[in-house]
């Protein structure tokens, strides 16, 4: 089981930037949580398999459809970062 962290930048506040994250990575098994960061951008911390990680990362570039994305930096996190069961939206 891996960890990863996602700073996405763009149009991705107020368009359900969260909630579609939050539906995505339920579905593909992760745990973690999406929020919003003070400068407009979103933080997702998930924790899971590589490969559902890798899912979401390509998802997390391209994001809902009313969102832009500009940049998606990704980072490795400490497992245990992110909360063992479920994906929240914060």
């Amino acid at each position: 089981m891996s960890a990863r962290r996602w700073l996405i930048s763009g149009r991705v506040q107020g368009v359900a930037f969260r909630a579609y994250t939050q539906a995505r990575a339920l579905a593909l098994g992760l745990s973690g949580y999406a929020q919003n960061l003070p400068a407009g951008r979103v933080e997702v911390l998930a924790q899971g398999d590589d490969a559902a990680l890798d899912q979401l990362a390509q998802w997390l570039r391209q994001g809902p459809p009313a969102a832009r994305v500009e940049a998606v930096h990704e980072a490795p996190a400490a497992e245990g970062e992110a909360p063992g069961v479920g994906f929240g939206v914060r």
